[in-house]
This record gives structure tokens, sequence and C-alpha cells, in this order.
């Protein structure tokens, strides 16, 4: 009798393309990965909405959702509207007490409204700001993992990650995250799987460990 096969879809931060998967791997004899992507939002959009259109890119019942970073908060909001099985968020947060205090600052300011377009037409800022600043020494290598540079979208998409507000998290939420990461210092993080060494953009350069570990992840109850 054959195995079940289990269907994980995997979202991408902030104006990152799916590329940031690509060394990803886990058994196909278990598992089939589907990649999301980002589109641009309608104008006005709340996360809540955007999230609910994203549902009809997911074509399987029952499934897992992994989001790193921004894309960690929109699993969230997805997994709202649908039932998964596993949600598992990945440098990112999963209340607003774990944002940092800049970025609580830049709601509170409205600071944020400037960003898109210091970050518009700016390749190396866009990836510092998407990434981390580690990026920058190999900016070359990290610019094929960027997809959007569209002002609408950025401008939506700082403005939903500073102003998110959620005070509970689903009590089965896996989150894993960094010691270095720089974007959510994880100072501010509770409740995790902490990797150690593990930056923003661990998925990319961490990937051995997460190809190691996440099927356990996925099928421990």
């Amino acid at each position: 009798m054959s195995k079940e096969i289990i269907h994980v879809y995997l979202m991408p931060g902030m104006a990152a393309s799916p590329k940031i998967f690509e060394y990803i791997k886990l058994p196909d004899n278990q598992f089939e990965v589907h990649l999301l992507e980002w589109f641009i939002p309608l104008k006005n959009e709340t996360i809540s909405a955007y999230a609910l259109r994203m549902t009809s890119e997911i074509k399987h019942d029952n499934i897992v959702l992994l989001g790193v970073s921004f894309g960690g908060v929109l699993v969230q909001e997805i997994s709202k509207h649908i039932t998964v099985r596993k949600l598992i968020i990945v440098s990112s947060v999963k209340s607003t007490n774990e944002l940092p205090k800049k970025m609580l600052l830049a709601k509170t300011t409205m600071a944020y409204k400037l960003l898109p377009t210091q970050l518009m037409g700016n390749i190396e800022l866009l990836a510092k700001y998407a990434f981390g600043s580690e990026v920058t020494k190999r900016l070359e290598l990290y610019k094929k993992y960027l997809s959007v540079n569209d002002s609408s979208y950025l401008s939506w998409a700082i403005k939903e990650m500073v102003c998110w507000h959620q005070e509970t998290y689903q009590p089965n939420l896996v989150h894993i995250h960094g010691d270095n990461d720089a974007v959510f210092p994880i100072k501010y993080i509770s409740n995790c799987i902490t990797i150690k060494g593990g930056t923003h953009i661990m998925i990319i350069n961490k990937y051995k460990w997460f190809n190691e570990n996440l099927p356990s992840i996925i099928l421990e109850n």
C-alpha cells in the first residue's frame, strides 16, 4: 500500500522569488512541494483579503504551509481561511509582540510610507531590506532571489508587515528561527526551534538542516 503524499506549499519572503527554495529537497515518496509566488495586491487590499485570494493557488486539501519572513505572516493569514495539517514559519514572527522595536516605531511614526520610494530601483537596498544586511557582501548572488520591485507591492508589503496585528497564534504552529537573525532578532522571539548561527536567509544557506529536519517536523503530531 502506497504512502499518502503530503502536499507542502512554500511561500517566500517579501519581494522574494520562490528560487529561495531551490535547495529544499523533501523525499518525493512522501512529499510533493508546490511553490507560491507574490502577485500585485489590489488597491487598499487587506492582508486577510490578499490571503484569501492566495488560497486560489492552493489545489489540495489538508496541506502543509511554510512561509519565510513576511511570507510567514501571510501563511498564518491563509491558515485562517483553509484547513492545514501543519503551519510552519521560518525567520518570521507569530505575533505583534515579536516585532522589533524599530518596526513598532515605524508604525507609530508612519515612517514605513517613505521606504518604498527609497527601495524602488535600488537593488542593493531592496536586497538588504528583504534578506538582511548580510547579503550585501554577495549582492550579485542574491539578486536572483528578488522577483518583485513594484512600487504598489512594496508599499503594501511594508505597511502590512509593520502594521500587522496578531496577539495570539495557533498553538500548533512551528516557528523555526536563527539566533543571528538581524531582521527579526531572536531576543524578541519566543517558543521556537532555534538554529545556531542562522541568519535571516538561513532557508538558503542552511538548507541542509531543513532537508534533514523538515520531514520529521511535518510528520510529528
